[in-house]
């Protein structure tokens, strides 16, 4: 039986705002948190984007709820013995009810330091190469690695949780989701594909946590939330690999004319529509997920959280 968390949007909103949606939604029933991980939003309509590990440790004094990065990028940006650092003391503060997920990561918010953007198949042998890093890093030992992409030397994290952080994989395609099935502790994507859900558990993954999200625009008028999904997230119905590639928000600003309102309001859940709501999340649970994620687009933060609370959530087993 799934359970159902809020998503945390570090592109669209500041902390205090975060801090304070993390406690409507623990009020409202959710059971757990997701948070975005990004250097730029995706747009300069979104507006802003907060350093996630700072929040991670308001939210630890905040809420009660299991805290989990969707996700975080720990090859190009950030080297992953730091990674390793923030996340093993993101789970002390929260008293290991933290879960690190993990991917391949975006130019938009990789690319700001020159370094190369790699290919797809790049990108993942570092995140292999990265995860098995942090994974040494978190059992308090001294660590020194030399390996095709990563160098640490003399390495050690002293402050631990008792567990090791577990490690939660992204991925959108057959590669990437057989990385997960290999390596992760758990397994992430944004769409309701029972076909990837198996190929991870038959891949390796077995029993282990399947999460996966998606994003709404709870209002009284439909269309005016159309317009709001569209000029706030359009990028998010952008084709191919260009969500990985583009390097500026400038750069998803020129496509948002590609996306047009027909088919924001056939893709996403628009309105006040109960059934509409409660079938986008049981989609997930169908498919198999553990973990089914919503976010709120848009200002309208506490009628969301009044809406799904007293309609919505209730109707979920």
């Amino acid at each position: 039986m799934a359970e159902y968390g809020y998503f945390l949007s570090c592109e669209e909103f500041g902390p205090a705002d975060l801090i304070e949606q993390a406690r409507m939604a623990e009020q409202a029933g959710f059971q757990a948190l997701w948070i975005s991980d990004h250097y730029h939003p995706w747009n300069d309509a979104q507006g802003q984007s907060p350093f996630v590990w700072s929040v991670i440790g308001a939210l630890s004094e905040a809420v009660s709820l299991p805290i989990e990065t969707a996700v975080t990028c720990p090859t190009v940006r950030m080297h992953p013995a730091v990674v390793a650092q923030a996340a093993a003391t993101s789970a002390v503060m929260t008293n290991g009810r933290f879960r690190l997920g993990v991917g391949s990561g975006e130019a938009l918010n990789e690319h700001i330091l020159g370094d190369a953007w790699p290919p797809a198949s790049v990108r993942l042998e570092m995140l292999e190469e990265a995860i098995q890093v942090m994974r040494r890093l978190f059992t308090g030992e001294e660590v020194s690695h030399h390996g095709t992409h990563y160098t640490v030397e003399n390495a050690r994290l002293y402050t631990v949780p008792d567990e090791p952080v577990p490690i939660d994989i992204s991925g959108f395609g057959p590669k990437a989701t057989a990385l997960a099935s290999r390596v992760g502790d758990g397994y992430i994507t944004m769409m309701p594909e029972e076909p990837m859900v198996e190929q991870f558990r038959k891949g390796g993954g077995g029993a282990k946590l399947v999460s996966g999200g998606t994003k709404v625009c709870y209002g009284l008028d439909r269309d005016e939330a159309v317009r709001t999904v569209r000029r706030l997230w359009s990028n998010q119905l952008l084709p191919g690999e260009m969500g990985q590639i583009l390097p500026t928000p400038s750069h998803f600003e020129q496509l948002q004319p590609l996306v047009t309102e027909e088919m924001v309001s056939e893709n996403t859940v628009c309105g006040d529509d109960v059934d509409q709501h409660v079938a986008a999340l049981k989609a997930f649970a169908d498919a198999g997920f553990d973990r089914v994620y919503v976010n709120q687009i848009g200002p309208d933060q506490r009628g969301f959280f009044d809406f799904y609370r007293t309609k919505v959530l209730p109707q979920l087993p």
